[in-house]
């Protein structure tokens, strides 16, 4: 007798099998990697964001108050965009931080006269201190009668979120963080109580400043922590936002919200929701009153030195993720921001004394249809919302408010 060994391979039926196993593995595992590359990244951005919260607290104890929201220096002829320049007073309070971020070079270029490199349009132009007008339209940059000013024309790390893919142009320094204003828009905006000139605009924009500047920074206005009497635990200093990526994202592109309902009047934060599109409700509708192409350099976070809110303020009326709502088509106008981030299912904000916290979507916001923000408008017919009212926008509103007087007990 002899042994005959038989040598059996592999039918092609049991290498199906096995490459359907393997690929079902790799299914479930991609989402996996995918989601532990994201919490990696959420990580990072609070890191930024404890970053900036040392910064603001070393800055208050170096000048024993917090960065202006709108300083600088100001203008008294016209060529502010051109060398040597001026700021208009326009300047954001990120830029006072830069020192305080480890960005001494930065600010130091920023501090001190600055010359347009050799090779670049405008070779040769020097920049007065503080910098130009950072609103600047990019032809402005671009033609040989100004040249760049790549202090504030540079992205910072530590003013950007990972999460966030929106690089270059149009934008001119991108950032995902921005200060809070409080719950109301009434002249909390740049030019609300000073000329480009640098003077004053008057008692009456002063006092309706005053009411309606309600958050842990006022617009053009010092402020400090002795201002924040509800708690620097208890009050949002800083929240964050998405960049727009040119995709008629309603957190990134601002409508004109006034084509409905004044957004100072009863349910006027909710002016813009009739226009997001029913089918994608993240993105506005074909129909919706955009702004002109002529603002396309103007968009959510395109130039963190600028102190317009778009493009480094929140406000605490609409829930994060919320519409961008504005109450003209200029980006110069008041309007809505609420934070807004790449993250699921909420966004980070800052609170007063370092601590970062993570808000929902889903957080209470008071009645949005039926109460006006608090302002001294001839548009306020909410006769609750007066100066020193508790926020008409809920635990949300009172969180954004340094001094309502209202209690925040438990996590929120």
């Amino acid at each position: 007798m002899c042994n005959r060994s038989m040598r059996r391979g592999f039918t092609l039926v049991e290498l199906l099998v096995v490459i359907a196993i393997i690929g079902v593995l790799v299914g479930l595992l991609l989402p996996a990697v995918q989601a532990a590359r994201e919490a990696a990244r959420r990580m990072s951005c609070s890191n930024n964001f404890k970053q900036l919260g040392l910064a603001i607290h070393n800055y208050h104890s170096a000048y024993d108050k917090l960065p202006t929201q709108g300083g600088g220096t100001a203008t008294v002829s016209s060529g502010r965009e051109f060398a040597p320049g001026s700021n208009s007073v326009e300047l954001s309070a990120l830029v006072g931080l830069t020192p305080f971020i480890e960005q001494q070079a930065l600010w130091q270029q920023i501090s001190n006269p600055y010359m347009v490199p050799a090779g670049q349009p405008g070779a040769g132009n020097t920049y007065a201190a503080m910098g130009p007008y950072p609103g600047r339209v990019f032809s402005r940059l671009v033609n040989g009668a100004a040249g760049p000013y790549r202090p504030f024309e540079s992205d910072i790390p530590t003013f950007r979120c990972p999460s966030d893919p929106g690089v270059g142009l149009p934008a001119m320094g991108r950032t995902n963080y921005g200060v809070s204003m409080g719950d109301s828009i009434h002249k909390t905006n740049i030019q609300a109580v000073y000329n480009l000139d640098g003077s004053s605009k008057g008692t009456a924009d002063f006092q309706a400043a005053n009411a309606a500047s309600r958050g842990f920074f006022k617009c053009q206005l010092d402020s400090a922590f002795r201002d924040v009497l509800d708690g620097l635990s208890n009050t949002i200093a800083m929240g964050e936002f998405i960049t727009d990526l040119g995709d008629d994202d309603k957190r990134s592109r601002h409508l004109k919200g006034t084509s409905t309902v004044n957004l100072l009047a009863v349910g006027g934060a909710l002016a813009c929701e009739p226009f997001t599109d029913p089918t994608r409700p993240a993105f506005w509708s074909p129909t919706a009153p955009f702004a002109s192409n002529a603002h396309i350099d103007n968009r959510r976070g395109y130039r963190w030195a600028w102190a317009l809110h778009i493009h480094s303020g929140i406000y605490t009326i609409l829930p994060p993720n919320r519409e961008l709502c504005f109450t003209q088509e200029w980006y110069q106008s008041e309007g809505i921001c609420p934070p807004s981030s790449r993250h699921q299912g909420g966004a980070h904000v800052l609170m007063g004394d370092g601590a970062v916290k993570f808000i929902t979507d889903s957080i209470e916001s008071g009645n949005l249809s039926g109460r006006a923000m608090v302002s001294t408008s001839g548009a306020n017919n909410d006769p609750l919302s007066r100066a020193g009212a508790a926020s008409p926008y809920g635990l949300w509103g009172a969180l954004g408010t340094r001094a309502s007087r209202e209690v925040v007990d438990g996590e929120f």
